[in-house]
């Protein structure tokens, strides 16, 4: 008899042991999933604040129809140079110099694979925000 607690008590660790091999995963990757969530709409009210930006007249402080001179705080981050942060992530304008778009980047606080954490861009035009692009 003893011989089959044995077994059971190993059976029963081995499968303790799978079960919470299985929760860590499930759970690092819903906190990606929720990471990409939140950056990428993060990513979208940036957009939104830089249309306002383009459509804004240079009079009130916009861009009177040009990306020309958006800034990190024109686009509604709390910073006066090109990046600003959340607990979300770390975002930052790549291209903001010209009159018909801008990109806007953000970097997330989740690593996706253990060396890259989660980023994603979105293109904004002067008609719409498109291209919302999953880097990693």
């Amino acid at each position: 008899m003893g011989q089959q607690q044995l077994l059971l008590i190993i059976l029963g660790v081995i499968v303790v042991g799978i079960a919470v091999a299985v929760g860590i995963t499930m759970f690092t990757d819903n906190a990606v999933s929720a990471n990409r969530d939140a950056v990428t709409n993060d990513l979208v009210n940036l957009a939104a604040r830089a249309q306002q930006f383009y459509r804004r007249p240079t009079a009130l402080g916009g861009g009177g129809n040009s990306f020309v001179g958006l800034t990190a705080d024109a686009a509604g981050l709390r910073k006066l140079t090109n990046r600003g942060s959340n607990a979300n992530g770390t975002y930052s304008i790549t291209t903001a110099g010209t009159a018909t778009g801008c990109i806007v980047q953000g970097i997330g606080t989740e690593m996706v694979d253990g060396t890259n954490y989660v980023t994603m861009e979105i293109h904004v035009s002067n008609t719409k925000a498109d291209s919302l692009v999953q880097i990693h």
